[in-house]
Formats: C-alpha cells, sequence, structure tokens
C-alpha cells in the first residue's frame, strides 16, 4: 500500500501540474532551442577536456548553420593531437561547400545562402570508403573515399565550432582567423556510426552518443542564445543519474533497485511521460555528491522511524529510458524531467532522491529492447512489477468500458521485438511462380525454431535494365532477375538484440538452391524497430459503438458484439510495412449484426463534430457492400459520393478523416463499379478536401491502395519549385509519397511518377502561405474518356499524377512543369507516346484526355517525360493502333516464328548447298543472286533462332554483336530482293543491248556494302542502340520477360530498318507489276503463248511474290478488326520464305531435279551425264566474256517461257556469262 498521507500526495500533484506547465523554474545544461553566434568578436566554442573522441571506423555529423553575411567561413574543425592537417572539418566560400576528410578537400557546389538554416550531415565509412553529404535531409554528394587514407578516425582529437584552429605547445586551442563563420550554429551531434537518408531524417531531434549539444560538453567562450525558431519536439528520451534509496524500516531491506525506481519514476511522472525500462549498475551504501539528508528529511509516513546509518541504504547509477507522448520540445522536455527528479521523494518504506548534478536527459534514437520484466519491489505488502506497460484508463477487474462484463483482452506481458528487412535478391533459374518461392524461402529460414514470425512481405521486381557494377554486362531477364523484398519480423521470446540480427543475417545470407533455382541475397538491411502500442479508442461503426482498448503492436483485441452478445468482434493493432508505425486496421465484425444500413444515410446528419463517424458509418456501408456483391448499384455509389461530399463542404477535415475518406474512394475505385457518372464529382471532392484540410506542419500525406494527396503550404518568399513523387510497392498497398522543396527535373530514385514545379509558380501565389496540391491516381476508373473517338486508338500506359495551387488556374508558364511517368508496359520499338492531361471541359463536362500544351520527351522504353506549360492530370497515352493480341494468340506466333525459321533454315541450307556443290547449276546471273539472296536469308533465320540464347550470356558486347549482325543480316536480305527486282527489270523490260561490266561483283558489294555502312553508321553513332528488348507478348510487369537482343532506338530503328524495307518493297512492287503487264502484253501479241495454262501463270506470280519479298508487306497492314489474321500470315509466310525458296528453285525447277538425279540417286532414277541436260541449259552460257543483257533476241513465245523460268530461278537466254 501506499504510505503517503492525502497532504503528500496533493503537494507532488500541485507541484508536479506546476512544473510541466512552465519549464522556466528550473535551469538546465542543455542548448536544445539555443544557438552559438559568431559576430565577429572573439568566441571559441571547444569540446571539454574529458570530452574524448574514439577512434571511430564510421561516424555522422549533424549541425545547424546560418550564414549571415556572404564570406568565406568554417562550420566545425577536428583534429587530431598534435596534428596540422584537418581530420574532419566542414565550410565553405561563395558559391561552394568545402568538406575535408583526412586533409582532403572535396569542393561541392552549393551556395548556402544568407539569412536561412541548413541543415548540414556528413556520414563516412571506413569499411565502405564512403564519404556522403546531406543538405536539408537531400543527399547532396557520395563519393568513394581514396583508398590510401587512413579507415578511422584519430581518437582524442580537438574539435572547434565556427573556427578553425591550432594547438599551442601548452597543449591550448588557438583559433586562427581568415575564415570565421560570420553566423550562427545549433545542434551540432556526432554518432558513432554511418546513418542512412531514411535514419537521418528519422532523428531528427536526436542527440549524438559521441558528441552531444549539451554544455557540460562545451568550453566556450560567449553563452549561448535562445531561438524560438530552433524547438525540436521528441518522444524518445534516456536519462541518467546517481540514485538514493533508504529504507525507513529495517525490515525492508530487501529491495530491488530497478522495481524501487519504477515505483517512485511512475509515481513523480504525468501520464504524458511513460517508463519504458531500467537499468541498474555500480551499487553502493553511498554515493558522493548526493543529499543524503534531503533523502531522510522527506515527510515521512505516520509511525515510521528511520536510522541515519541503516545498512539498507543504497545508492547506485541507472539509465531509465521514457516515452514522451505527446511529443515535447526538447529543452522543455528536459528540464521538466530534470525539475521532478530533482526533488527528493518519499516512496513506500523508502526515501528517495537524485543527485540533481548527475541528471543527463537525452532525446535519443531508439530504445533498446527489454530481455524481460524488471523484478518487483520486495515489500512486507508484496505487489508485482509488470515491467514496460502501456498507458491504460483505470478499470474495476472484469469490467469492460462499455460496460459489458470481460471484453477486454488485457495482455500482462510486454510488447515483442520487431524489425524491418530490407533486401535485394537475385535469382536464377526463372521459375513460374519466383514471389511464392521467395515467400517460402523466407519464412522456412526465419520461421524455423518457432521463436519469430514473418510479417506483411512484400516482394516487387526490379525493372528494367540491370548492370553489373563491375563489367556493365547486362543481366539477363530469363537467367536472372532481381526482387526487392519487405518484411517485418516479429520475435516473441525475449531474446537479444545482437543475436536476433545475427541470425537473421545468417539466415538470409546463406545462398538457397533448389534444383536449378538459386536464390540470393546481394544487399540486405536489418534495424530494429519500437512501434507504440495502439491507443484506446471508441469507434461509431454500423455495428454499434464500440471502445477498443489498447493493443501492444500485432495484438489482436477482441470483443462482445452488441448483437448478437454471443459473437465476437475482433481488431489488430497492425504494423505498417511503409512506416513501420502501428494503427488500429479496420475492426473485423462479420459475426455482428448490422443495425445501419446504406438506405440510412440519408438520415444521417452530419455537422462539424460527427465528421469523422459519419465516414467511418461511410467506410462500413462500403465494406459491407464490396463483401456482398463486387459493385455497388447506382443509388448506392451516389448516396455514398453525396454523403462524403457533404463531410467535406461542413467540417474542417483533418489529416485522419482525410485519410479515411480517401480509402473510402481506393475502395470503391478497386472495385467493378462504373464511376464514370460520378467521376467529376469525385475528382472535384478530393480538390475540395485538399485545400480546406487542417494541418499544423508544413506539408501532409495521405495514401491508400491506387490513391494518394499530398498537400504542402508554401511560402511566397525565397520559393524554389517544388517535387513530388510516388512510389508503388504494390497496388494492394498503400503508396509511399515524397517531397522534395526544390526543383529537381530528373525523376526522384525508385519512384512510378514524379511532378516538378518551377519557381515560375510563385508568380501565382496570391497570398503568404499558398496550399499546393499533388494527386495520385493507381488506376484509371475516374479517366475514361468513354464519348470522344479521337483517341480510340490510344491506351493509358501509366498511372495519372496532377498539381494544382488553391483553384488558381495555371497556363502558359514559359518555364515547363516536368511530369516523368513510368510505363506500365514498356515501348517498344514502334509504339507511339504521348502526353496528355484531362481536360474537364470536354465531352459536355464529363471530360477527356488533351494534348495541348504538353512536350513528350521519351527517355527510356520505360520512362517518359513531359514538359507542359500549365497543371492539371497528366498522364502517358500508347498508340495501340495495333490492338493488343491475346496471351494464346501471341504463344501460337511464337512458336509458328521459331518453327518456321527452323524450317526455313534447314531448306536454305539444301538449296545453297545444291547451287554451290552441282557446278552447271550457278553458270547464270540470277542463280548467283540467288545464292547470295539464300546465304542472307539463312543467316537472317540463324541468328533469329540463336538472339535469346546469345542474351542469355547477360554479356554487354555480346548482346551489341548479335542485335548488329541481325541487323546487317536482316538489311542485306531486303537488299538482295531488292537487287532481284533489278536484275529481273533490266533482263524482261529493258528492250535494248545493256553492257555492264563485272555485272554479279557490283552486286555482291551492293548486296552486302550498304547494310554493313548503315550498322557501321548505328556503331559509330551511338553503339547502345542495340540492346535488350522486350518482347510485346511479355511486356506487363507481372509477367516473365524474354531478352532479346535487337535495335531499342526508335530514331534508329525506324530510318534504318521501317524507311530501308519500305523503300525496297515499293521498289519491288512496281517491278512486279510491270513484270506482269509485260507478260499480258505478250500473251495479246501471240496467240500461241495463251497455250500456257493458268496453273504456270500463278506458278510464276508465286515465285516471283516471294523472291522479291512482297509478303513482308503485310506487316505494314496489321491493324484493324483483321489485324490477328494478317499477323497469322505475316508470320507464316515470312519465317517460310526460305522453304518456298527451295520449293520454287529446287524442287519445281527441272535442271535441279536432272542434277539431283545424275549425281544423288542409283538405279532406274539416276540419269546419265549425256542426258539432254545441254539442250535445257542457257544458250550461250559459257560465253563468260560477254556481259551484255539483251532482251531482244528472243522471240515473244520464247520471252514468255524466259519471264516465267526467271521468276523460278531458271537459265534465261538474256543474261550472257559473267
Amino acid at each position: 500500500m501506499d504510505s503517503r498521507s492525502p497532504l503528500t500526495v496533493c503537494l507532488y500533484i500541485q507541484l508536479s501540474v506546476c512544473l510541466l506547465g512552465s519549464s522556466a523554474s528550473a535551469t538546465t545544461t542543455s542548448l536544445w532551442g539555443k544557438k552559438v553566434q559568431f559576430n565577429g568578436r572573439p568566441c571559441i566554442w571547444q569540446l571539454q577536456p574529458g570530452v574524448v573522441v574514439p577512434a571511430l571506423e564510421e561516424l555522422s555529423v549533424c549541425l545547424l548553420v546560418r550564414r549571415n553575411f556572404a564570406t568565406e567561413w568554417t562550420g566545425f574543425v577536428y583534429k587530431a593531437p598534435g596534428g596540422k592537417r584537418i581530420e574532419l572539418g566542414l565550410g565553405g566560400s561563395g558559391s561552394e561547400l568545402t568538406v575535408w576528410l583526412f586533409g582532403e578537400r572535396v569542393p561541392l557546389l552549393l551556395e548556402l545562402k544568407v539569412k536561412e538554416w541548413y541543415s548540414v550531415c556528413l556520414t563516412w565509412s571506413g569499411r565502405a570508403r564512403r564519404l556522403r553529404t546531406y543538405i536539408n535531409g537531400t543527399l547532396l554528394h557520395e563519393a568513394p573515399v581514396n583508398p590510401n587514407l587512413p579507415q578511422q578516425l584519430a581518437p582524442n582529437g580537438t574539435l572547434t565550432l565556427g573556427v578553425s584552429h591550432n594547438v599551442n605547445t601548452n597543449g591550448e586551442v588557438q583559433p586562427e582567423s581568415g575564415n570565421n563563420l560570420l553566423g550562427e550554429i545549433g545542434r551540432f551531434r556526432i554518432w558513432s556510426r554511418e546513418w542512412s537518408a531514411e535514419e537521418l531524417s528519422g532523428q531528427s531531434c536526436a542527440d549524438g552518443d559521441v558528441v552531444r549539444w549539451d554544455q557540460r560538453q562545451w568550453k566556450h567562450g560567449c553563452p549561448p542564445v535562445p531561438d524560438n525558431s530552433l524547438h525540436c519536439a521528441w518522444s524518445l528520451y534516456k536519462i541518467q543519474m546517481w540514485t538514493f534509496v533508504h529504507a525507513m524500516e529495517p525490515g525492508n531491506c530487501v529491495v530491488s533497485p530497478e522495481g524501487v525506481t519504477r515505483g517512485w519514476l511512475e509515481s513523480i511522472f504525468p501520464q504524458t511521460i511513460s517508463v519504458h525500462d531500467i537499468s541498474v549498475s555500480s551499487q553502493s551504501r553511498s554515493c558522493p555528491g548526493v543529499n543524503d539528508s534531503a533523502a531522510l528529511h522527506v515527510r515521512q509516513p505516520q509511525g515510521s522511524t528511520a536510522s541515519p546509518d541503516s545498512l539498507c541504504d543504497k545508492c547506485f547509477h541507472c539509465e531509465v529510458n521514457v516515452n514522451v507522448n505527446p511529443a515535447a520540445n526538447v529543452e522543455a522536455a528536459q528540464t521538466d524531467i530534470t525539475s521532478l527528479l530533482s526533488l527528493a521523494f518519499s516512496y513506500n518504506f523508502f526515501n528517495l532522491s537524485a543527485d540533481p548534478n548527475s541528471i543527463v536527459v537525452l532525446p535519443v534514437v531508439s530504445f533498446p529492447v527489454v530481455s524481460e520484466p524488471p523484478t518487483a519491489v520486495t515489500t512486507t505488502a508484496s505487489t508485482s512489477e509488470t515491467g514496460p506497460t502501456q498507458s491504460r484508463p483505470a478499470c474495476p477487474a472484469n469490467v469492460s468500458t462499455t460496460g459489458d462484463p470481460s471484453d477486454r483482452n488485457l495482455s500482462a506481458f510486454g510488447p515483442d521485438t520487431f524489425f524491418r528487412v530490407n533486401m535485394t535478391l537475385q535469382m536464377n533459374g526463372g521459375p513460374t511462380n519466383p514471389k511464392v518461392i521467395i515467400k517460402k524461402w523466407v519464412k522456412e529460414s526465419l520461421e524455423v525454431n518457432g521463436t519469430m514470425i514473418v510479417l506483411n512481405l512484400v516482394i516487387k521486381e526490379k525493372v528494367g535494365r540491370y548492370m553489373d557494377k563491375n563489367n556493365k554486362l547486362t543481366i539477363s531477364y530469363q537467367q536472372q532477375k532481381h526482387y526487392y523484398c519487405a518484411f517485418h519480423v516479429q520475435e516473441y521470446k525475449k531474446n537479444s538484440v545482437a543475436e536476433i540480427i545475427t541470425f537473421i543475417n545468417s539466415a538470409l545470407t546463406s545462398k538457397h538452391q533448389n534444383g536449378s533455382i538459386i536464390i540470393e541475397a546481394v544487399d540486405l538491411a536489418i534495424k530494429q524497430i519500437l512501434p507504440e502500442n495502439c491507443l484506446e479508442e471508441t469507434r461509431a461503426t454500423i455495428y454499434g459503438e464500440y471502445i477498443w482498448p489498447a493493443a501492444f503492436p500485432q495484438e489482436q483485441q477482441e470483443m462482445v458484439c452488441r448483437k448478437p452478445p454471443s459473437k465476437r468482434a475482433h481488431r489488430l493493432c497492425k504494423l505498417d510495412i511503409t512506416t513501420d508505425m502501428t494503427s488500429w486496421a479496420r475492426p473485423d465484425m462479420k459475426n455482428c449484426k448490422q443495425l445501419v444500413t446504406m438506405s440510412d444515410l440519408f438520415n444521417i446528419t452530419v455537422t462539424t463534430d460527427n465528421a469523422a463517424e459519419v465516414v467511418d458509418i461511410v467506410q462500413d456501408l462500403v465494406d459491407v457492400g464490396l463483401s456482398n456483391s463486387s459493385v455497388l448499384s447506382s443509388l448506392e455509389l451516389d448516396s455514398v459520393v453525396r454523403k462524403l461530399n457533404e463531410v467535406v463542404d461542413i467540417s474542417v477535415i483533418k489529416p485522419a478523416v482525410g485519410g479515411d475518406i480517401v480509402n473510402v474512394i481506393a475502395d470503391i475505385l478497386l472495385s467493378e463499379t462504373n464511376v464514370t457518372q460520378v467521376a467529376t464529382t469525385v475528382l472535384k471532392l478530393t480538390d475540395r478536401m485538399a485545400d480546406n484540410m487542417f494541418f499544423s506542419d508544413q506539408s501532409v500525406s495521405v495514401t491508400a491502395p491506387s490513391l494518394a494527396l499530398s498537400m504542402v503550404n508554401v511560402a511566397a518568399d525565397g520559393f524554389k519549385g517544388l517535387t513530388f513523387g510516388v512510389s508503388s510497392v504494390s497496388s494492394l498497398l498503400d503508396l509511399k509519397t515524397f517531397v522534395n522543396w526544390n526543383f529537381v527535373s530528373e525523376p526522384l530514385p525508385d519512384t512510378d511518377a514524379t511532378i516538378s514545379l518551377p519557381s515560375e509558380l510563385n508568380n501565382c501565389f496570391t497570398r503568404d502561405t499558398t496550399r499546393v496540391q499533388f494527386q495520385f491516381h493507381g488506376t484509371p476508373e475516374l479517366f475514361q474518356d468513354t464519348t470522344s473517338t479521337a483517341h480510340s486508338q490510344w491506351t493509358l500506359n501509366s498511372y495519372i499524377v496532377s498539381a494544382s495551387i488553391n483553384d488558381t488556374d495555371v497556363s502558359n508558364l514559359s518555364d515547363p512543369v516536368v511530369v516523368t511517368l513510368s510505363h506500365h508496359k514498356p515501348k517498344l520499338p514502334d509504339d507511339r507516346v504521348q502526353c496528355m492531361f484531362w481536360d474537364f471541359r470536354k465531352n459536355g463536362g464529363l471530360g477527356g484526355w488533351n494534348g495541348s500544351g504538353c512536350e513528350t520527351r521519351s527517355i527510356s522504353p520505360h520512362q517518359t517525360s513531359c514538359l507542359c506549360d500549365h497543371l492539371t492530370n497528366f498522364a502517358v497515352l500508347l498508340d495501340v493502333s495495333r490492338t493488343p493480341i491475346s496471351e494464346a494468340n501471341s504463344y501460337i506466333l511464337t512458336l509458328i516464328s521459331y518453327l518456321g525459321c527452323g524450317i526455313s533454315s534447314i531448306f536454305l541450307g539444301i538449296t545453297l548447298l545444291t547451287y554451290l556443290v552441282f557446278e552447271k547449276l550457278r553458270r547464270d546471273h540470277p542463280s548467283k543472286i540467288l545464292i547470295n539472296l539464300s546465304a542472307a536469308l539463312l543467316g537472317l533465320s540463324m541468328l533469329f533462332l540463336l538472339d535469346s540464347w546469345f542474351s542469355s550470356f547477360s554479356s554487354y558486347g555480346l548482346c551489341i554483336a548479335t542485335g548488329a549482325m541481325l541487323h546487317y543480316f536482316l538489311l542485306a536480305s531486303f537488299t538482295w530482293m531488292g537487287l532481284e527486282a533489278v536484275n529481273m527489270y533490266l533482263a524482261l523490260v529493258k528492250v535494248f543491248n545493256i553492257y555492264v561490266p563485272s555485272y554479279i561483283l557490283k552486286f555482291c558489294a551492293v548486296g552486302w556494302g550498304i547494310p554493313l555502312v548503315v550498322v557501321g553508321l548505328v556503331l559509330a553513332i551511338d553503339k547502345d542502340a542495340y540492346g535488350n528488348v522486350v518482347a510485346e507478348q511479355a511486356a506487363s510487369r507481372d509477367q516473365s520477360t524474354d531478352p532479346f537482343c535487337w535495335l531499342q532506338d526508335d530514331v534508329f530503328f525506324y530510318v534504318t530498318v521501317v524507311a530501308f524495307v519500305l523503300l525496297i518493297l515499293l521498289g519491288n512492287i512496281a517491278v512486279f507489276v510491270v513484270v506482269l503487264i509485260q507478260i499480258r502484253r505478250m500473251r495479246a501479241n501471240k496467240p500461241s503463248a495463251k497455250s500456257i495454262g493458268s496453273l504456270h501463270d500463278l506458278r510464276a506470280v508465286a515465285s516471283l511474290t516471294v523472291l522479291l519479298g512482297l509478303t513482308w508487306s503485310m506487316g505494314f497492314f496489321s491493324f484493324g478488326p483483321g489485324r490477328v489474321v494478317m499477323m497469322y500470315l505475316f508470320s507464316i509466310l515470312n519465317t517460310l520464305q526460305g522453304f518456298f525458296i527451295f520449293l520454287f528453285h529446287c524442287v519445281m525447277k527441272e535442271n535441279v531435279r536432272k542434277q539431283w538425279r545424275i549425281h544423288l540417286c542409283c538405279g532406274r532414277f539416276r540419269l546419265s551425264d549425256y542426258s539432254d541436260w545441254s539442250r535445257s541449259a542457257t544458250v550461250g552460257g559459257g560465253r563468260k566474256n560477254n556481259n551484255l543483257i539483251n532482251s531482244g533476241s528472243s522471240d515473244n513465245t520464247s520471252s514468255i517461257r524466259n519471264v516465267s523460268d526467271s521468276s523460278t530461278g531458271s537459265a534465261p537466254s538474256h543474261h550472257q556469262g559473267a
């Protein structure tokens, strides 16, 4: 029992209230909320002699600095004992920021403006040999450190602020002149580890563990000055102090220092300060400097006695971690806590006091994990100590806050230990379900001993071209993929943090192999997180009002349903993977009876006081409606939108309520509900809500799956631009938003959408503080251009991002707004993208896409940048005039392509072998041209078949070579098809003899030389024009993609392939038509020619079509309703072109069949060498000295025959020997 009298309790309560109400009554050595002014007068701040900087192998330094004059300046300088060089330092001059490390100067191009505070942080790692510089939380510079420099900081050096220094022979620090700071410095701290950017932003108010911002560590010649602009609110504090305990009754000597200290602190601290854990060391009977007599003269319980020489007296040093909630300014919290601890106090049968001079209150980054609850104080009236407690209102046992008995599930144990794990995995083997395999591996690796659970696992494939850091090899999509994984680990056996981290690291860094599948972590980061408890919450729902009690992280509470009371409702205190913070999840009320329906929404009146409850009810109704059906009816949708509009119009929207509204809208958008008729209303609703939302910070974001809003309050003075970015890990998880207070033309790292506003927009600011809002839409449901046919062949290929300024119409900007959007589907070489914005005025107010005022710049197949002169909703549309085909058709077309190329390769080889082996077949020009065409087509087919295999080697150079060779043989094939047409035109159309010396040699120079020149120019201009291109049928993000080395640059593709092929096909078509007209004329002039059958004519036409490559023209007509049919015809005819050449020019050619029978057959099928071969040979074929191309020596009948023979590859009599 508590031995304090009512008067003591009353005095304590009154005293603590006064102390927490004003911090001016106590004096601490804290420098928080203060700054050091350097105004030109002698003033040096240096470390106290007793403060030692150890030999650090990594470190982080942060400080606030403000320049009052544009002169050369010094932020801080650290030198080794007796050394002259600067081991670590910061300074600058003009537009340059300078960092010193181990005597080396690192200049950075950045000007710190006068009269502005800047947060500057330096991080260094000797092991990683890395130096980073951060300005206002943004990484400014990262550079490798010279490997010849030391890997640890020289210990026990000298450190000064605002001025450089030297140490004289007496060991005194002497300031150097010439580069002193004329300005102010605040919050200088040093930590003994290298912090990441995320960690630096999360510990802006935490004190250093090497050098603190406390007067006890600094020796100075001028006092600090308070500055209200430097206040910093923080929740986590560590208290260090010497404590004296005196037992007033000898029978109470058996005490636990931890227990009695906890009882003391929980008695004197108000409800806003909770004790997390206590550790005790250096116990003895007395401690020098502690006012023992003060402890003995505290008001004693009636009837108790105290002996000054009691053997029960104890003095010990203790460290206490406390949580201040809500967060308080650091200097105020330090003063208040110090004041409370400086007073002697009586607790049960003990007097306690702390040495005021020993009390240190430090804001810290995090708390250590409590391995087990502290032991209770052992007295005659035994009490139990349950360790870290949660703040809960006092309630009678077995009575709930709702009045129902025993409906609370209070845990008697402390919270579990939680960790966050981020890692990048490399997977080889190409499994069909990689995410399932990764999830199984992670769980089996960590949950093996039953002491931990893997939570909130998120896996995302890293899309893009990955380059090996050392040899710049392109990583194969099929053989090797990279995945980003993030998850939480909940450990509930209370092992030490170091042991847990070691176990997780060992389990995940071990290579995992299962058959051909290999998983290996290439980057792993593990950190402990300290999520807070979910506080008690009263929630009005459609199932009644419930008061959910406080809960530990990942603890599920259970409550009795209003109706029926035999059922239970559940709610989880959920840990969020995005923020590492806890929040109440949506309650599971499926067992409870619904008391409010959608029709009751009309009867609910919205007031300024019940807005949050109304939104909760709307959200519950939407959840129930979508759980019973995948859509909301038009009447239900209209009711929900009307009620949300009422909430936005009547009440003051705070971020929590705004987040609930965004969740309601996101749930509807992710369902199958048709929202077209309310789309404009919903967009205007979110705009009004964002413009009118009330919050005290500079910015706030509310996110939900597929929808995010960020609101920023911008001051007109000093506006330098604003950049907003969004990252989507999963469509089912809340989005992650980023805001940069500068204009950044390049996309922010790891973002799916970025929008940068130029500084010119400050002309649109109509007041001192202007609201700028950004919106991100991950679904296109609100942007359906249903009535416009102008863009019927376009499809949305990105997310949608928007920006607006207090409903101000922004247009005609001279400096454009830069919007960078990632593609859902990688852009193929023949795709066309265009930036567009949503025009609310189109289609009678329903809205539609408009491309005016935006310039499209393609960054890569995965990103497009838009430069626009106005603000609205922006997106990227993809031209899909080639309507995407189904997966089944795509698979069949792939099989046809590979099968056709394989067959053509075989028969082209036979054709080449036939004409090369049998000398009599290659005496004329058409046969020699056919040999070259067959060789080019064989090279094209073989490279197409082997392309993916070459790409799988992940060789940067090999991929470029493969793409270039494929390009070369494609151009060579079409060049020789064009030469076939030229030869046919000269032989069959020209009526005069033409002398062409070295006829075939010139053809070879053109046929093989022009493609070589084209490919060589491409390689000379930009060799990276060749690379991996994602196949269309596998281009979506969630599908695997086959590697294929080919032209990936649009300009080169259209100029060197499309234009080249189109030009040759147009020429070949012209020759084809001319030849057909020639045949028709000859038939009309010679009646004897009419005896030739139509089958022979059809064969001649088909042969000409194959030789001239006219079937390739189908690729230019593959659109519209018949696109799929045309694609099948294109694939079949062109991949089998080599087979058709074999068919028409070997199988169907009489002299080739005779050569086969002469040399390859036996018995009765074999022909004699003295057959009539000579009579079927070309007349004059052996005259090698005659290079005339003669068309007039034959009669008309033979001319018809020669046209047909030429088309099928026979030896026409026009061509004389080469």
